[in-house]
Protein backbone atom coordinates (compact mmCIF):
# COMPACT_ATOMS: atom_id res chain seq x y z
CA UNK A 1 0.00 0.00 0.00
CA UNK A 2 2.83 2.42 0.93
CA UNK A 3 4.81 1.56 -2.21
CA UNK A 4 1.67 2.09 -4.33
CA UNK A 5 1.19 5.52 -2.78
CA UNK A 6 4.76 6.59 -3.50
CA UNK A 7 4.55 5.32 -7.07
CA UNK A 8 1.39 7.41 -7.49
CA UNK A 9 3.06 10.45 -5.92
CA UNK A 10 6.21 10.18 -8.04
CA UNK A 11 4.15 9.65 -11.19
CA UNK A 12 2.26 12.83 -10.43
CA UNK A 13 5.49 14.78 -9.92
CA UNK A 14 6.94 13.52 -13.20
CA UNK A 15 3.65 14.30 -14.96
CA UNK A 16 3.58 17.88 -13.75
CA UNK A 17 7.22 18.32 -14.77
CA UNK A 18 6.59 16.82 -18.20
CA UNK A 19 3.58 19.03 -18.77
CA UNK A 20 5.71 22.13 -18.38
CA UNK A 21 7.45 21.27 -21.65
CA UNK A 22 5.75 22.88 -24.61
CA UNK A 23 6.06 19.75 -26.74
CA UNK A 24 3.91 18.40 -29.57
CA UNK A 25 4.32 14.92 -28.04
CA UNK A 26 1.75 16.00 -25.45
CA UNK A 27 -0.91 16.62 -28.09
CA UNK A 28 -3.98 14.47 -28.68
CA UNK A 29 -3.97 12.61 -32.02
CA UNK A 30 -7.26 13.14 -33.81
CA UNK A 31 -8.83 9.94 -35.10
CA UNK A 32 -6.82 7.67 -32.81
CA UNK A 33 -8.62 5.81 -30.00
CA UNK A 34 -8.80 7.25 -26.46
CA UNK A 35 -8.93 5.02 -23.38
CA UNK A 36 -8.96 5.25 -19.58
CA UNK A 37 -7.04 2.30 -18.19
CA UNK A 38 -6.79 3.05 -14.44
CA UNK A 39 -6.73 5.78 -11.80
CA UNK A 40 -5.30 6.29 -8.32
CA UNK A 41 -6.39 6.64 -5.58
CA UNK A 42 -9.65 4.70 -5.79
CA UNK A 43 -11.36 6.85 -3.17
CA UNK A 44 -11.14 10.19 -1.42
CA UNK A 45 -12.95 13.39 -0.56
CA UNK A 46 -13.01 16.93 -1.91
CA UNK A 47 -9.51 18.16 -2.80
CA UNK A 48 -8.17 14.68 -3.62
CA UNK A 49 -5.76 14.64 -6.57
CA UNK A 50 -6.24 11.63 -8.81
CA UNK A 51 -3.81 10.33 -11.41
CA UNK A 52 -5.56 8.93 -14.50
CA UNK A 53 -3.68 6.55 -16.81
CA UNK A 54 -4.69 5.87 -20.41
CA UNK A 55 -3.98 6.57 -24.05
CA UNK A 56 -4.18 9.56 -26.37
CA UNK A 57 -5.21 12.22 -23.90
CA UNK A 58 -3.43 15.51 -24.66
CA UNK A 59 -2.32 18.65 -22.86
CA UNK A 60 -4.36 20.56 -20.28
CA UNK A 61 -6.03 22.71 -22.93
CA UNK A 62 -7.49 19.66 -24.66
CA UNK A 63 -8.89 17.46 -21.90
CA UNK A 64 -11.88 17.64 -19.57
CA UNK A 65 -12.48 15.30 -16.63
CA UNK A 66 -15.66 14.69 -14.65
CA UNK A 67 -17.06 12.34 -12.00
CA UNK A 68 -20.78 12.02 -11.42
CA UNK A 69 -21.31 14.89 -13.86
CA UNK A 70 -19.14 17.23 -11.74
CA UNK A 71 -16.07 18.76 -13.48
CA UNK A 72 -12.61 18.22 -11.99
CA UNK A 73 -9.81 20.79 -12.22
CA UNK A 74 -7.11 19.45 -14.54
CA UNK A 75 -3.71 20.49 -13.16
CA UNK A 76 -1.49 18.46 -15.48
CA UNK A 77 -1.87 16.30 -18.57
CA UNK A 78 -0.02 14.57 -21.38
CA UNK A 79 -0.99 11.83 -23.82
CA UNK A 80 -0.80 9.04 -21.22
CA UNK A 81 -1.66 10.64 -17.87
CA UNK A 82 -3.90 13.29 -16.34
CA UNK A 83 -3.69 14.78 -12.86
CA UNK A 84 -7.03 16.25 -11.71
CA UNK A 85 -8.53 17.48 -8.44
CA UNK A 86 -11.86 16.18 -7.13
CA UNK A 87 -14.34 18.95 -6.15
CA UNK A 88 -16.28 19.06 -2.89
CA UNK A 89 -19.55 17.11 -2.76
CA UNK A 90 -18.67 15.39 -6.03
CA UNK A 91 -20.19 12.03 -5.20
CA UNK A 92 -19.11 8.63 -6.45
CA UNK A 93 -18.99 7.60 -10.10
CA UNK A 94 -16.88 6.59 -13.05
CA UNK A 95 -14.03 8.83 -14.15
CA UNK A 96 -15.00 10.38 -17.48
CA UNK A 97 -12.41 11.92 -19.83
CA UNK A 98 -13.46 14.09 -22.77
CA UNK A 99 -10.92 14.94 -25.47
CA UNK A 100 -11.15 15.68 -29.20
CA UNK A 101 -14.93 15.31 -29.18
CA UNK A 102 -14.66 11.82 -27.66
CA UNK A 103 -15.85 10.83 -24.21
CA UNK A 104 -14.52 7.71 -22.49
CA UNK A 105 -14.94 6.45 -18.93
CA UNK A 106 -13.22 4.13 -16.51
CA UNK A 107 -14.51 0.66 -15.75
CA UNK A 108 -14.23 1.21 -12.01
CA UNK A 109 -15.93 3.93 -9.97
CA UNK A 110 -14.19 6.52 -7.85
CA UNK A 111 -15.61 6.21 -4.32
CA UNK A 112 -16.26 9.68 -2.91
CA UNK A 113 -15.95 9.81 0.88
CA UNK A 114 -18.13 12.49 2.45
CA UNK A 115 -17.08 14.11 5.70
CA UNK A 116 -20.28 14.81 7.62
CA UNK A 117 -19.56 16.89 10.69
CA UNK A 118 -22.19 17.01 13.45
CA UNK A 119 -22.26 20.00 15.80
CA UNK A 120 -24.80 21.56 18.15
CA UNK A 121 -26.60 24.61 16.79
CA UNK A 122 -28.64 25.41 19.93
CA UNK A 123 -29.65 23.95 23.27
CA UNK A 124 -27.63 22.62 26.21
CA UNK A 125 -29.32 19.33 27.05
CA UNK A 126 -31.42 20.73 29.92
CA UNK A 127 -35.19 20.85 29.44
CA UNK A 128 -36.50 24.35 30.00
CA UNK A 129 -37.31 27.62 28.32
CA UNK A 130 -34.68 30.24 27.51
CA UNK A 131 -33.87 32.33 24.49
CA UNK A 132 -30.25 33.09 23.73
CA UNK A 133 -27.37 32.03 21.55
CA UNK A 134 -26.25 28.43 21.17
CA UNK A 135 -26.02 26.61 24.48
CA UNK A 136 -27.59 29.50 26.38
CA UNK A 137 -30.93 28.52 24.85
CA UNK A 138 -33.21 25.81 26.24
CA UNK A 139 -36.01 23.74 24.72
CA UNK A 140 -38.54 21.33 26.18
CA UNK A 141 -38.71 18.66 23.48
CA UNK A 142 -39.03 15.73 25.89
CA UNK A 143 -41.12 17.16 28.72
CA UNK A 144 -43.86 14.59 28.18
CA UNK A 145 -42.93 11.11 26.98
CA UNK A 146 -45.65 10.88 24.36
CA UNK A 147 -44.65 14.05 22.55
CA UNK A 148 -43.32 12.85 19.20
CA UNK A 149 -43.04 16.26 17.59
CA UNK A 150 -40.75 16.32 14.59
CA UNK A 151 -41.31 19.99 13.81
CA UNK A 152 -38.23 21.48 12.21
CA UNK A 153 -37.90 23.48 8.98
CA UNK A 154 -35.54 26.04 7.43
CA UNK A 155 -36.18 29.02 5.17
CA UNK A 156 -34.08 30.46 2.32
CA UNK A 157 -32.45 32.94 4.72
CA UNK A 158 -31.18 29.95 6.74
CA UNK A 159 -33.44 30.59 9.71
CA UNK A 160 -34.41 27.32 11.41
CA UNK A 161 -37.87 26.94 12.96
CA UNK A 162 -38.69 24.29 15.56
CA UNK A 163 -41.90 23.32 17.27
CA UNK A 164 -41.31 23.31 21.03
CA UNK A 165 -44.31 21.28 22.26
CA UNK A 166 -43.37 21.33 25.93
CA UNK A 167 -43.27 25.12 25.87
CA UNK A 168 -46.30 25.45 23.55
CA UNK A 169 -44.52 27.71 21.08
CA UNK A 170 -42.59 28.00 17.82
CA UNK A 171 -38.92 28.94 18.18
CA UNK A 172 -36.67 30.58 15.61
CA UNK A 173 -32.92 30.01 15.32
CA UNK A 174 -30.99 32.35 13.05
CA UNK A 175 -27.89 31.37 11.10
CA UNK A 176 -25.61 32.37 14.01
CA UNK A 177 -27.45 30.06 16.44
CA UNK A 178 -29.40 32.81 18.21
CA UNK A 179 -32.75 31.50 19.49
CA UNK A 180 -35.88 33.62 19.84
CA UNK A 181 -39.60 32.90 20.10
CA UNK A 182 -41.50 33.46 16.87
CA UNK A 183 -44.98 32.85 18.30
CA UNK A 184 -46.65 31.53 21.44
CA UNK A 185 -45.29 31.29 24.95
CA UNK A 186 -45.19 28.73 27.74
CA UNK A 187 -48.93 29.11 28.37
CA UNK A 188 -51.03 26.45 26.61
CA UNK A 189 -54.06 27.51 24.59
CA UNK A 190 -55.59 27.99 21.16
CA UNK A 191 -55.55 31.64 20.16
CA UNK A 192 -54.58 33.48 17.01
CA UNK A 193 -52.57 36.64 17.54
CA UNK A 194 -49.13 38.16 17.17
CA UNK A 195 -46.03 36.77 18.82
CA UNK A 196 -46.53 36.02 22.51
CA UNK A 197 -50.26 36.79 22.26
CA UNK A 198 -50.80 33.59 20.22
CA UNK A 199 -51.36 30.25 21.90
CA UNK A 200 -50.69 26.65 20.87
CA UNK A 201 -51.50 23.39 22.60
CA UNK A 202 -49.06 20.78 21.25
CA UNK A 203 -47.32 22.14 18.14
CA UNK A 204 -45.88 19.14 16.26
CA UNK A 205 -45.03 19.52 12.57
CA UNK A 206 -43.48 22.62 11.00
CA UNK A 207 -43.04 23.65 7.35
CA UNK A 208 -42.04 26.84 5.51
CA UNK A 209 -43.34 28.17 2.18
CA UNK A 210 -41.54 30.21 -0.49
CA UNK A 211 -42.54 33.50 1.17
CA UNK A 212 -41.12 32.48 4.55
CA UNK A 213 -44.50 31.80 6.17
CA UNK A 214 -44.38 29.02 8.76
CA UNK A 215 -47.12 26.40 9.08
CA UNK A 216 -47.53 24.26 12.16
CA UNK A 217 -49.74 21.25 12.83
CA UNK A 218 -51.27 21.19 16.32
CA UNK A 219 -52.98 17.90 17.23
CA UNK A 220 -54.14 19.46 20.50
CA UNK A 221 -56.39 21.92 18.68
CA UNK A 222 -56.93 19.90 15.43
CA UNK A 223 -55.73 22.92 13.47
CA UNK A 224 -53.08 24.04 11.00
CA UNK A 225 -51.81 27.48 11.94
CA UNK A 226 -50.02 29.92 9.62
CA UNK A 227 -47.36 32.25 11.02
CA UNK A 228 -45.97 35.15 9.01
CA UNK A 229 -42.28 36.09 9.26
CA UNK A 230 -43.41 38.88 11.60
CA UNK A 231 -45.03 36.36 13.97
CA UNK A 232 -48.70 36.97 13.07
CA UNK A 233 -50.63 33.73 13.72
CA UNK A 234 -53.88 32.84 11.96
CA UNK A 235 -55.82 29.61 11.57
CA UNK A 236 -55.21 28.17 8.11
CA UNK A 237 -57.43 25.14 8.59
CA UNK A 238 -59.69 23.74 11.29
CA UNK A 239 -59.24 20.12 10.22
CA UNK A 240 -61.94 18.47 12.35
CA UNK A 241 -59.40 15.80 13.34
CA UNK A 242 -55.85 15.42 14.56
CA UNK A 243 -53.13 17.27 12.64
CA UNK A 244 -49.66 15.94 13.38
CA UNK A 245 -47.33 16.58 10.45
CA UNK A 246 -47.29 19.30 7.81
CA UNK A 247 -45.45 20.02 4.54
CA UNK A 248 -45.64 22.60 1.77
CA UNK A 249 -45.38 21.92 -1.95
CA UNK A 250 -43.21 24.89 -2.90
CA UNK A 251 -44.01 24.46 -6.59
CA UNK A 252 -47.75 24.95 -6.03
CA UNK A 253 -48.05 26.47 -2.55
CA UNK A 254 -50.38 23.66 -1.42
CA UNK A 255 -50.23 22.58 2.20
CA UNK A 256 -50.20 18.85 3.03
CA UNK A 257 -50.81 17.40 6.46
CA UNK A 258 -51.03 14.03 8.15
CA UNK A 259 -53.62 12.81 10.64
CA UNK A 260 -51.22 10.25 12.05
CA UNK A 261 -53.69 8.75 14.51
CA UNK A 262 -56.32 8.44 11.77
CA UNK A 263 -53.87 7.11 9.19
CA UNK A 264 -54.69 9.71 6.54
CA UNK A 265 -52.97 12.44 4.53
CA UNK A 266 -54.74 15.51 3.14
CA UNK A 267 -53.81 18.42 0.93
CA UNK A 268 -55.07 21.95 1.42
CA UNK A 269 -54.98 23.96 -1.84
CA UNK A 270 -56.24 27.08 -0.11
CA UNK A 271 -57.13 28.35 3.34
CA UNK A 272 -59.94 26.37 4.97
CA UNK A 273 -59.99 23.65 2.28
CA UNK A 274 -58.90 20.00 2.56
CA UNK A 275 -58.87 17.07 0.09
CA UNK A 276 -58.05 13.47 1.00
CA UNK A 277 -54.84 12.19 -0.64
CA UNK A 278 -54.51 8.76 0.98
CA UNK A 279 -55.82 6.82 3.96
CA UNK A 280 -55.37 3.44 5.63
CA UNK A 281 -51.75 4.36 6.43
CA UNK A 282 -50.26 2.74 9.52
CA UNK A 283 -49.27 5.96 11.33
CA UNK A 284 -47.88 8.42 8.77
CA UNK A 285 -44.94 10.30 10.22
CA UNK A 286 -42.88 12.96 8.48
CA UNK A 287 -43.81 14.01 4.95
CA UNK A 288 -42.24 16.20 2.28
CA UNK A 289 -42.40 16.78 -1.48
CA UNK A 290 -39.81 16.86 -4.24
CA UNK A 291 -39.61 19.64 -6.83
CA UNK A 292 -41.96 17.70 -9.16
CA UNK A 293 -44.61 17.57 -6.44
CA UNK A 294 -44.32 13.86 -5.58
CA UNK A 295 -45.05 13.17 -1.92
CA UNK A 296 -42.80 11.08 0.37
CA UNK A 297 -44.00 9.74 3.72
CA UNK A 298 -42.31 7.91 6.58
CA UNK A 299 -44.91 5.24 7.34
CA UNK A 300 -43.86 4.82 10.92
CA UNK A 301 -45.57 1.70 12.19
CA UNK A 302 -45.05 -0.15 8.88
CA UNK A 303 -41.33 0.76 8.97
CA UNK A 304 -41.17 1.90 5.33
CA UNK A 305 -40.77 5.02 3.21
CA UNK A 306 -43.55 5.43 0.63
CA UNK A 307 -43.69 7.63 -2.46
CA UNK A 308 -47.05 8.98 -3.67
CA UNK A 309 -46.99 9.99 -7.33
CA UNK A 310 -48.28 13.50 -7.93
CA UNK A 311 -51.81 13.66 -9.30
CA UNK A 312 -52.81 10.00 -8.99
CA UNK A 313 -51.25 9.71 -5.51
CA UNK A 314 -50.52 6.05 -6.24
CA UNK A 315 -48.30 4.67 -3.43
CA UNK A 316 -44.99 2.83 -3.93
CA UNK A 317 -42.76 1.57 -1.14
CA UNK A 318 -39.30 2.82 -2.11
CA UNK A 319 -37.30 1.76 0.94
CA UNK A 320 -37.69 -0.52 3.93
CA UNK A 321 -39.52 -3.78 4.47
CA UNK A 322 -43.21 -3.72 5.32
CA UNK A 323 -43.84 -4.65 8.98
CA UNK A 324 -40.20 -5.76 9.40
CA UNK A 325 -38.38 -3.32 11.70
CA UNK A 326 -34.61 -3.18 11.88
CA UNK A 327 -31.55 -1.10 11.15
CA UNK A 328 -30.07 -2.22 7.83
CA UNK A 329 -28.63 -0.18 4.98
CA UNK A 330 -29.13 -1.35 1.40
CA UNK A 331 -31.01 -0.63 -1.77
CA UNK A 332 -34.79 -0.21 -1.68
CA UNK A 333 -36.58 -2.99 0.13
CA UNK A 334 -33.28 -4.59 1.17
CA UNK A 335 -32.97 -1.80 3.75
CA UNK A 336 -34.74 -1.73 7.12
CA UNK A 337 -36.04 1.10 9.31
CA UNK A 338 -37.36 1.03 12.84
CA UNK A 339 -40.28 3.41 13.38
CA UNK A 340 -39.04 6.12 10.97
CA UNK A 341 -40.44 9.53 11.82
CA UNK A 342 -39.05 12.81 10.47
CA UNK A 343 -38.47 13.19 6.72
CA UNK A 344 -37.08 15.88 4.40
CA UNK A 345 -36.31 16.09 0.68
CA UNK A 346 -33.59 18.36 -0.72
CA UNK A 347 -33.44 20.18 -4.07
CA UNK A 348 -31.74 17.21 -5.74
CA UNK A 349 -34.38 14.73 -4.58
CA UNK A 350 -32.25 13.16 -1.84
CA UNK A 351 -34.33 12.01 1.12
CA UNK A 352 -33.31 12.32 4.78
CA UNK A 353 -35.07 10.23 7.44
CA UNK A 354 -34.92 10.76 11.20
CA UNK A 355 -34.86 7.26 12.51
CA UNK A 356 -36.50 7.12 15.93
CA UNK A 357 -40.23 7.73 16.04
CA UNK A 358 -40.93 5.74 19.19
CA UNK A 359 -43.33 7.44 21.58
CA UNK A 360 -40.47 8.43 23.93
CA UNK A 361 -37.53 8.49 21.50
CA UNK A 362 -36.16 5.66 23.61
CA UNK A 363 -32.63 4.26 23.57
CA UNK A 364 -34.10 0.79 22.97
CA UNK A 365 -34.89 1.66 19.35
CA UNK A 366 -32.17 0.22 17.07
CA UNK A 367 -32.04 3.37 14.92
CA UNK A 368 -30.66 6.57 16.47
CA UNK A 369 -29.48 8.06 13.20
CA UNK A 370 -30.28 10.15 10.17
CA UNK A 371 -30.56 7.95 7.10
CA UNK A 372 -29.98 9.06 3.50
CA UNK A 373 -31.86 7.78 0.44
CA UNK A 374 -30.58 8.58 -3.05
CA UNK A 375 -33.30 9.20 -5.66
CA UNK A 376 -34.01 6.73 -8.42
CA UNK A 377 -32.15 3.71 -7.09
CA UNK A 378 -33.42 4.35 -3.51
CA UNK A 379 -30.16 3.29 -1.92
CA UNK A 380 -30.25 3.74 1.88
CA UNK A 381 -27.14 4.66 3.86
CA UNK A 382 -26.39 6.21 7.24
CA UNK A 383 -25.84 9.95 6.99
CA UNK A 384 -24.86 10.52 10.63
CA UNK A 385 -25.35 8.77 13.94
CA UNK A 386 -25.74 5.04 14.46
CA UNK A 387 -27.78 2.48 16.37
CA UNK A 388 -26.51 3.73 19.72
CA UNK A 389 -28.26 6.48 21.68
CA UNK A 390 -26.16 9.23 23.22
CA UNK A 391 -24.73 12.67 22.70
CA UNK A 392 -21.56 13.29 20.73
CA UNK A 393 -20.50 15.89 18.21
CA UNK A 394 -18.30 14.05 15.74
CA UNK A 395 -18.04 12.95 12.13
CA UNK A 396 -20.56 10.63 10.49
CA UNK A 397 -21.39 7.47 12.41
CA UNK A 398 -19.17 8.50 15.33
CA UNK A 399 -21.73 11.20 16.18
CA UNK A 400 -24.55 10.31 18.56
CA UNK A 401 -28.20 11.38 18.87
CA UNK A 402 -30.82 10.45 21.46
CA UNK A 403 -34.21 10.15 19.80
CA UNK A 404 -33.69 12.09 16.56
CA UNK A 405 -37.28 12.80 15.57
CA UNK A 406 -37.11 15.68 13.12
CA UNK A 407 -34.93 16.55 10.14
CA UNK A 408 -34.70 19.48 7.71
CA UNK A 409 -32.28 20.48 4.95
CA UNK A 410 -31.47 23.97 3.68
CA UNK A 411 -30.74 25.24 0.17
CA UNK A 412 -26.99 24.63 0.67
CA UNK A 413 -27.45 21.01 1.73
CA UNK A 414 -26.85 21.58 5.44
CA UNK A 415 -28.99 19.26 7.55
CA UNK A 416 -30.67 20.11 10.87
CA UNK A 417 -31.91 17.60 13.44
CA UNK A 418 -34.43 17.94 16.28
CA UNK A 419 -32.67 15.78 18.88
CA UNK A 420 -35.53 15.09 21.29
CA UNK A 421 -33.96 13.55 24.35
CA UNK A 422 -30.89 15.77 24.17
CA UNK A 423 -33.14 18.86 24.02
CA UNK A 424 -30.86 20.22 21.33
CA UNK A 425 -30.98 21.21 17.68
CA UNK A 426 -28.04 19.65 15.83
CA UNK A 427 -26.40 20.67 12.56
CA UNK A 428 -24.73 18.42 9.98
CA UNK A 429 -22.38 19.90 7.37
CA UNK A 430 -21.37 17.55 4.56
CA UNK A 431 -18.11 18.05 2.67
Amino acid sequence: MIRSFFRYLLAGIFLLAACKKDDDNNKHVAGAPVSVESFLPAQGGGGTSILINGENFGDTTEVEVSINGKPLKVVGSNTKQIMAVVPRKCGSGKVVVKVGGKEVSSDAEFNYIFTRSVTTLAGNGVAGFANGKGEDAMFRFNSEGWYRGSGIAVDDDLNVYVADPGNHCIRKIDSTGKVSTLAGNIAEGDNDGTGAEARFRIPYGVAVDEQGNVYTADPGSWKIKKITPEGVVTTWLDAGGETWQVAVDKSSGEVFYANSGGGAIYRSPSEGMKILVADGINVPGGLDLDKEGNLYVAVSNSHVITRYTKGTWAPTVIAGQMDAPGYVNGTGTAAKFSVPWGLAVDADGNIYVAGNGTWDGGAYNPDQSIRFITPGNWNVSTYAGSGTSGYANAIGEAAAFAGPLGVAVDKNGTVYVLDKNNNRVRKIVSE
